[in-house]
């Protein structure tokens, strides 16, 4: 029974509460650089003015036995919850990341509201924002809409603020933002053939025949949710093994927004298709570096991916309202428009698939299960994938906080049981951003995945030139082009 200071959890939430574990600490991290230097006292009158109005960030998140719910804090003091640090040495990028890395690798205090920001002073010519934020509190697309809550249009006075959230709403969702309308529209049925899978046990995790016959359903949901556990493991790769309990975050210099567009138009695919290929083809050049062309050749690696499954309307609402999709990314064709065309059909494909409605409908249904139920399920559909891929659009204007510009900024999501790799795409001020959180254990050096995203778009870019729109190399050029495809 709960007392007046207490409110109950939605399950969904529930569910990414109790994912958390030493090897993967279950928050979103941010960043925010500005040029100039972020007054401290004011930083913390907006958040006592806007962030602080979201009462779910004065509230504990509480796991027990029994059950989980939010209780307000009756010491919640906003210090706590606001440090000021500075960097060693130069304090440029190396640096920001080391800090980033280790704040990445450290769980939050389960006894307090589980949200902290670190106010570096000093790096390099201005300030850097690091916010870490529990993923039980909201999703990505919340994220983004209490950020814009905080910011400002103008490098104006306080009392002649005007929040840039009253202009700017998210105009997309996810990488399969198409998905939502439909995936929203089965969310309720996905739910109920969840519950009453879960409802079986540890036999529906364990036994691929209890699959097997709920493909037989005749239901469309329970066929996707069969379907999804019976999903072949991912391929042993370096991206994948025994995770350890530190974690590295790296981001590449941004693309311009405008580039990428021109060139998505003249292939006739999305932008999400060309940002995602970029992805694979730096992912693979990784992967031939440690393994060598031959091993790498023809595999696929999987990565998944959230949807929203909530109105735009409702996208300041807190919680976590999205499911997943399994996206199979080509990382064993070497030619980058040939991977392009493989990326863009997967991604059709999956834009006609209830994947997203049934994972979540998973989701609620494990956030309630016995913990000998969830465990092993989580491990079950994470063994399916080598990363979580999130894409966010942000507002396309510069934006101001506490009358300081942000220049850029970065997030990087956590990953779920034994994935080890979370890369994430941002679009802000016209500029594309990507970054990749990895375990250190597997990836030491996830810049120099990063590093790669933009050589693989100007490989796309030069073979556009040549092909035109029909993607065909001349066979003298073939051979001339083929070196340089390969790096």
């Amino acid at each position: 029974m709960l007392n007046s200071q207490q409110e109950p959890m939605s399950k969904v939430d529930s569910a990414w509460l109790r994912m958390e574990s030493p090897t993967n600490p279950m928050m979103i991290t941010g960043i925010m650089i500005f040029s100039g230097r972020l007054d401290v006292d004011r930083f913390k009158r907006t958040l006592r003015e806007r962030f602080l109005t979201f009462k779910r960030f004065t509230q504990k998140a509480v796991d027990t036995d029994a059950s989980t719910y939010w209780e307000f804090d009756p010491d919640f003091d906003l210090d706590t919850h606001v440090r000021v640090t500075a960097l060693p040495g130069q304090a440029k990028k190396v640096e920001l990341e080391e800090l980033t890395s280790e704040l990445a690798s450290t769980p939050l205090d389960a006894s307090k509201p589980r949200w902290q920001f670190h106010v570096v002073e000093n790096y390099d010519r201005g300030t850097a924002l690091i916010s870490r934020i529990h993923h039980c509190y909201a999703d990505g697309i919340a994220l983004v809409q209490v950020l814009l809550s905080l910011t400002d249009l103008i490098a104006a006075p306080e009392h002649a603020r005007e929040p840039a959230s009253q202009r700017h709403q998210i105009k997309g969702g996810t990488v399969m933002n198409r998905l939502e309308s439909m995936a929203r529209k089965n969310t309720d049925r996905a739910m109920k053939i969840t519950h009453e899978a879960i409802a079986r046990g540890i036999e529906l995790i364990t036994n691929p025949l209890v699959a097997q016959n709920l493909a037989k359903d005749g239901s469309d949901l329970a066929y996707e949710l069969a379907n999804a556990l019976l999903l072949s493991d991912d391929p042993d790769t370096v991206f994948r093994g025994k995770l350890g309990v530190r974690k590295r975050c790296a981001w590449a210099d941004p693309l311009p927004l405008k580039d990428v567009k021109a060139i998505a138009q003249a292939q006739g695919v999305t932008v999400n298709d060309l940002l995602v290929t970029c992805l694979a083809g730096a992912f693979r050049g990784y992967l031939v570096t440690h393994h060598g062309e031959t091993e790498v050749d023809g595999i696929a690696i999987r990565c998944t991916v959230p949807v929203n499954l909530r109105p735009l309307e409702h996208a300041r609402d807190l919680g976590n309202h999205f499911g997943l999709v399994y996206l199979e990314l080509p990382v064993g064709e070497a030619n980058p428009l040939k991977r392009l065309e493989i990326v863009r059909r997967n991604m059709n494909q999956l834009k006609s698939s209830k994947q997203a409605a049934v994972t979540f409908g998973l989701l609620a249904a494990l956030g309630m299960a016995p913990g000998f139920v969830q465990k092993p399920a989580f491990e079950l559909f994470s063994r399916k994938a080598s990363a979580v891929m999130t894409n966010v659009p942000g507002p396309q204007q510069a934006l101001f906080f506490g009358g300081s510009r942000i220049e850029e900024m970065m997030f990087w999501v956590p990953q779920t049981g034994s994935i080890g790799m979370g890369a994430s795409i941002l679009s802000y001020n016209d500029q594309v951003y990507v970054g990749l959180i990895t375990d250190r254990k597997l990836v030491p050096d996830p810049d120099s995945v990063v590093a790669r995203f933009r050589a693989e778009f100007e490989k796309i870019v030069l073979l556009t030139l040549i092909t035109g729109a029909s993607g065909e190399v001349e066979p003298e050029r073939a051979e001339w082009l083929k070196p340089w495809i390969d790096s």
